[in-house]
């Protein structure tokens, strides 16, 4: 049985922030049925694809921000997207703000969702690694504020029977994180698939601002290759409110190749076949897992966790986020 399937990067350009989440899907549904005119299967669509990246701002009207997140998947506004997968037979990969209320608490985290060619949710991830800051610093052109904003991912790196395969996904700044892909391939994902919001100036580097595009194509090819899978990363790229976001959208395959990459920073569709097949090259091989790892010598990449815990705990505090 053949396990190959077309698959789209569905770059978005910029998102001004009184853009109503009705204009962002109708884009999303523009690109969408031009990759089912590709021949696509599954697009994969941005982090935070449904608006403005709010972090940038210090929001500290509480129904404002409220605003910016989803308070069930899907919703009228974003109902056309999941028909659109039923009618035309695409899976998709969708990144959001998402807003829970437990216990009278609410709680948020930067989400993504995997949806499957009849339209229903097939899978859930929570983003693991927020960057950013949780209280504002003057002295940024805009803020970061992933850490005020958004919980630690509370479900871990969870896998997925997909279409055929194994998937997983993440958000963003995971992808930076090699503990990411490992996680997800000891798992057996064969593709992952992750959504980005990458400003090109970087305010504690600005230095390195010239290699972003290349430090993001660094670790989606890194994170392919060293675990044998399949990695699409999207981007909502351009300049948003005054940010330009970096674009780079592409498909890599388990070699580290980029296969189909985006080449402006507008919405863009770019497509590939992908074989899952193809990971066994690398399993099989030089990334053998079971005959050549060894986890016994990697004790302090897990070392830390409740002290970790603690100091997330202690810098939350006084922020009017808090839970406590």
């Amino acid at each position: 049985m053949s396990r190959k399937i077309v698959a789209a990067a569905a770059q978005l350009g910029p998102i001004a922030r009184t853009e109503p989440r009705s204009s962002a899907v109708a884009r999303m549904l523009a690109l969408m049925e031009e990759a089912h005119r590709r021949g696509a299967r599954l697009v994969v669509f941005p982090e935070l694809a449904l608006t403005s990246f709010f972090p940038r701002w210090l929001i500290e009207d509480e129904a404002a921000l409220d605003a910016f997140y989803e308070t069930e998947m899907p919703n009228a506004d974003t109902r056309p997207l999941f028909d659109a997968a039923a009618r035309l037979g695409i899976g998709f990969y969708l990144g959001f703000a998402e807003l829970l209320t437990e216990g009278g608490v609410k709680r948020r985290f930067n989400a993504s969702i995997l949806v499957d060619p009849e339209g229903r949710i097939a899978g859930r991830y929570r983003k693991v690694h927020l960057p950013g800051h949780y209280h504002p610093e003057d002295w940024r052109r805009f803020q970061h504020l992933e850490k005020r904003y958004f919980e630690h991912g509370d479900l871990g790196f969870p896998v997925y029977d997909f279409m055929g395969g194994k998937a997983g996904m993440c958000l963003c700044n995971d992808r930076r994180w090699p503990e990411t892909f490992r996680v997800l391939a000891l798992r057996g994902a064969e593709l992952v698939m992750l959504g980005y919001n990458t400003p090109q100036h970087y305010p504690q580097a600005p230095e390195h601002d010239h290699l972003q595009d290349f430090h993001n194509h660094l670790s989606l090819q890194a994170g392919a290759y060293a675990n044998g899978c399949w990695v699409i990363g999207t981007a909502k790229a351009g300049l948003e409110e005054g940010c330009e976001l970096i674009g780079g959208s592409c498909i890599v395959a388990p070699t580290g190749e980029i296969v189909a990459m985006a080449q402006t920073r507008g919405d863009e569709v770019v497509t590939a076949e992908i074989d899952l097949d193809r990971c066994s090259e690398l399993r099989k091989n030089i990334f053998n897992f079971a005959l050549h790892r060894e986890p016994g010598d990697y004790g302090p990449i897990c070392e830390g966790a409740e002290a970790r815990a603690a100091e997330r705990e202690a810098i939350t505090k006084g922020s009017r986020f808090d839970r406590d």
